[in-house]
Protein backbone atom coordinates (compact mmCIF):
# COMPACT_ATOMS: atom_id res chain seq x y z
CA UNK A 1 0.00 0.00 0.00
CA UNK A 2 1.20 3.26 -0.58
CA UNK A 3 1.96 5.68 1.73
CA UNK A 4 4.21 8.24 3.49
CA UNK A 5 7.43 5.89 2.75
CA UNK A 6 6.32 5.61 -1.15
CA UNK A 7 5.19 9.05 -1.38
CA UNK A 8 8.84 10.94 0.43
CA UNK A 9 10.86 8.42 -1.49
CA UNK A 10 10.12 9.72 -4.84
CA UNK A 11 10.28 12.71 -7.26
CA UNK A 12 6.83 14.08 -5.41
CA UNK A 13 9.23 14.00 -2.42
CA UNK A 14 11.78 16.08 -3.51
CA UNK A 15 9.29 18.21 -4.17
CA UNK A 16 8.35 18.71 -0.97
CA UNK A 17 11.58 18.78 0.71
CA UNK A 18 12.81 21.49 -2.05
CA UNK A 19 9.26 23.15 -1.73
CA UNK A 20 9.47 23.46 2.23
CA UNK A 21 13.01 24.95 1.74
CA UNK A 22 12.31 27.61 -0.37
CA UNK A 23 9.06 28.43 1.90
CA UNK A 24 10.61 28.31 5.62
CA UNK A 25 14.19 29.58 4.21
CA UNK A 26 15.90 26.39 5.68
CA UNK A 27 18.32 24.05 3.96
CA UNK A 28 16.87 20.83 1.99
CA UNK A 29 18.36 18.66 4.64
CA UNK A 30 16.68 20.77 7.53
CA UNK A 31 13.93 20.83 5.49
CA UNK A 32 13.52 16.77 4.77
CA UNK A 33 14.52 16.44 8.83
CA UNK A 34 11.46 18.56 9.87
CA UNK A 35 8.88 17.23 7.12
CA UNK A 36 10.48 13.50 8.72
CA UNK A 37 8.99 14.37 11.90
CA UNK A 38 5.75 16.61 11.20
CA UNK A 39 3.88 14.00 8.56
CA UNK A 40 4.19 10.87 11.21
CA UNK A 41 2.97 12.97 13.65
CA UNK A 42 -0.19 13.88 11.42
CA UNK A 43 -0.68 10.45 10.58
CA UNK A 44 -0.71 9.04 13.77
CA UNK A 45 -2.74 12.13 14.98
CA UNK A 46 -5.41 11.39 12.18
CA UNK A 47 -5.07 7.19 13.33
CA UNK A 48 -6.16 8.34 16.71
CA UNK A 49 -9.22 10.14 15.43
CA UNK A 50 -9.86 6.91 13.04
CA UNK A 51 -9.79 4.67 16.65
CA UNK A 52 -11.99 7.32 18.29
CA UNK A 53 -15.81 6.35 17.77
CA UNK A 54 -16.83 10.24 18.13
CA UNK A 55 -14.43 11.42 15.56
CA UNK A 56 -14.02 8.53 13.00
CA UNK A 57 -16.99 9.33 11.15
CA UNK A 58 -15.37 12.81 10.62
CA UNK A 59 -12.56 12.30 9.32
CA UNK A 60 -13.76 9.32 7.30
CA UNK A 61 -15.77 11.64 5.83
CA UNK A 62 -13.33 14.40 5.19
CA UNK A 63 -11.15 11.72 3.35
CA UNK A 64 -13.72 10.77 1.12
CA UNK A 65 -14.71 14.42 0.01
CA UNK A 66 -13.98 15.91 -3.17
CA UNK A 67 -12.00 18.03 -1.17
CA UNK A 68 -9.30 16.08 -0.69
CA UNK A 69 -9.12 13.54 -3.37
CA UNK A 70 -5.45 13.60 -3.53
CA UNK A 71 -5.20 15.87 -6.56
CA UNK A 72 -3.07 18.44 -4.42
CA UNK A 73 -0.15 15.46 -4.56
CA UNK A 74 0.03 15.62 -8.36
CA UNK A 75 1.81 18.96 -8.58
CA UNK A 76 3.61 19.80 -5.22
CA UNK A 77 5.80 22.41 -7.56
CA UNK A 78 3.15 24.52 -8.44
CA UNK A 79 1.41 24.26 -4.47
CA UNK A 80 4.67 26.45 -3.91
CA UNK A 81 5.21 28.29 -6.62
CA UNK A 82 4.75 31.82 -5.49
CA UNK A 83 4.10 30.62 -1.68
CA UNK A 84 1.79 28.67 -0.47
CA UNK A 85 -1.67 29.38 -1.75
CA UNK A 86 -3.58 31.19 1.74
CA UNK A 87 -6.84 28.92 1.09
CA UNK A 88 -4.10 25.68 1.48
CA UNK A 89 -2.89 27.06 4.60
CA UNK A 90 -6.60 27.61 6.06
CA UNK A 91 -7.75 24.04 5.08
CA UNK A 92 -4.28 23.19 7.02
CA UNK A 93 -5.08 25.07 9.81
CA UNK A 94 -8.92 23.33 10.22
CA UNK A 95 -7.06 19.87 9.77
CA UNK A 96 -4.63 20.66 12.41
CA UNK A 97 -7.51 21.93 14.61
CA UNK A 98 -9.41 18.91 14.45
CA UNK A 99 -6.27 16.57 14.33
CA UNK A 100 -4.56 17.74 17.46
CA UNK A 101 -7.30 19.65 19.41
CA UNK A 102 -5.69 21.60 22.46
CA UNK A 103 -2.43 19.00 21.59
CA UNK A 104 -1.52 21.57 18.63
CA UNK A 105 0.59 23.99 20.80
CA UNK A 106 2.47 21.50 22.33
CA UNK A 107 2.94 19.82 18.79
CA UNK A 108 4.41 22.94 17.71
CA UNK A 109 6.67 23.89 20.53
CA UNK A 110 7.83 19.98 20.76
CA UNK A 111 8.77 20.18 16.89
CA UNK A 112 10.35 23.62 17.24
CA UNK A 113 13.09 22.01 19.88
CA UNK A 114 13.74 19.33 18.14
CA UNK A 115 14.39 21.55 14.86
CA UNK A 116 15.78 24.67 15.98
CA UNK A 117 13.07 26.31 14.08
CA UNK A 118 10.63 29.57 15.01
CA UNK A 119 7.20 29.11 15.73
CA UNK A 120 6.03 30.99 12.71
CA UNK A 121 7.94 28.24 10.82
CA UNK A 122 6.55 25.34 12.37
CA UNK A 123 2.90 26.87 12.44
CA UNK A 124 3.47 27.53 8.68
CA UNK A 125 4.74 24.36 7.82
CA UNK A 126 2.05 22.59 9.70
CA UNK A 127 -0.79 23.89 7.82
CA UNK A 128 0.89 23.43 4.67
CA UNK A 129 1.73 19.25 5.37
CA UNK A 130 -1.75 18.79 6.95
CA UNK A 131 -3.78 18.96 3.79
CA UNK A 132 -0.93 16.85 1.81
CA UNK A 133 -1.22 14.62 4.56
CA UNK A 134 -5.22 14.50 4.35
CA UNK A 135 -5.29 14.12 0.38
CA UNK A 136 -2.43 11.02 0.88
CA UNK A 137 -5.47 9.67 3.04
CA UNK A 138 -8.21 10.94 0.47
CA UNK A 139 -6.58 9.00 -2.27
CA UNK A 140 -5.56 5.65 -0.51
CA UNK A 141 -9.23 6.14 0.97
CA UNK A 142 -10.38 5.69 -2.38
CA UNK A 143 -8.24 3.37 -4.00
CA UNK A 144 -8.95 0.43 -1.15
CA UNK A 145 -12.48 1.75 -0.99
CA UNK A 146 -12.39 2.66 2.60
CA UNK A 147 -15.87 2.66 4.07
CA UNK A 148 -15.40 2.29 7.42
CA UNK A 149 -13.42 4.12 10.60
CA UNK A 150 -12.24 0.04 11.54
CA UNK A 151 -11.04 -0.01 7.84
CA UNK A 152 -9.75 3.57 7.99
CA UNK A 153 -7.51 2.88 11.26
CA UNK A 154 -5.74 0.11 9.97
CA UNK A 155 -5.25 1.63 6.27
CA UNK A 156 -3.11 4.61 8.52
CA UNK A 157 -1.56 1.79 10.49
CA UNK A 158 -0.11 0.12 6.97
CA UNK A 159 0.70 3.71 5.72
CA UNK A 160 2.72 5.06 8.33
CA UNK A 161 4.57 1.69 8.58
CA UNK A 162 7.39 0.85 10.65
CA UNK A 163 11.34 1.95 11.21
CA UNK A 164 13.88 1.15 13.63
CA UNK A 165 14.65 3.56 16.34
CA UNK A 166 14.66 4.02 20.33
CA UNK A 167 13.27 7.61 21.14
CA UNK A 168 9.28 7.81 21.82
CA UNK A 169 8.75 10.28 24.05
CA UNK A 170 7.36 12.63 21.38
CA UNK A 171 4.79 10.34 20.66
CA UNK A 172 4.15 9.45 24.33
CA UNK A 173 3.50 12.67 25.42
CA UNK A 174 1.93 14.39 22.21
CA UNK A 175 -0.38 11.54 21.16
CA UNK A 176 -0.54 8.71 23.46
CA UNK A 177 -0.70 10.90 27.00
CA UNK A 178 -2.75 7.50 28.32
CA UNK A 179 0.08 5.59 26.97
CA UNK A 180 -2.17 2.33 26.28
CA UNK A 181 0.04 2.49 23.07
CA UNK A 182 -2.44 2.68 20.42
CA UNK A 183 -0.69 5.20 18.50
CA UNK A 184 2.77 4.05 19.53
CA UNK A 185 2.50 0.69 17.47
CA UNK A 186 2.69 2.29 14.21
CA UNK A 187 4.65 5.45 14.78
CA UNK A 188 7.00 5.80 17.52
CA UNK A 189 9.96 4.36 15.50
CA UNK A 190 9.05 6.19 13.09
CA UNK A 191 9.12 9.29 14.26
CA UNK A 192 12.28 8.58 15.93
CA UNK A 193 13.99 8.82 12.77
CA UNK A 194 14.53 12.74 13.78
CA UNK A 195 17.29 11.55 15.91
CA UNK A 196 19.11 8.62 14.74
CA UNK A 197 18.50 9.39 10.93
CA UNK A 198 16.37 6.59 10.67
CA UNK A 199 12.91 6.47 9.36
CA UNK A 200 11.45 9.20 7.35
CA UNK A 201 14.00 12.14 8.38
CA UNK A 202 17.15 9.43 7.67
CA UNK A 203 15.30 8.43 4.09
CA UNK A 204 14.59 12.05 3.21
CA UNK A 205 18.22 13.13 4.35
CA UNK A 206 19.69 10.58 2.18
CA UNK A 207 17.80 11.88 -1.30
CA UNK A 208 19.54 15.49 -0.41
CA UNK A 209 23.10 14.18 0.64
CA UNK A 210 22.50 14.94 3.90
Amino acid sequence: MDGLMSLLNSDMGKQLVNGLSNEAGVDTSKAADLIGMAMPLIMAGMKKKAANPQTAEGLLNAARSDRHDGSILDNLGSLFSGGVNPEVLQDGAGILGHVFGDKEPEVKNALSQRSGLDAGTIGKTLMTLAPIALGLLGKQTRQNNISSPNDLSSMLGSMLGGQPGQNRDMITSLLDADGDGSVLDDVSDMLAGGKNKGGLAGMLGSLFGK
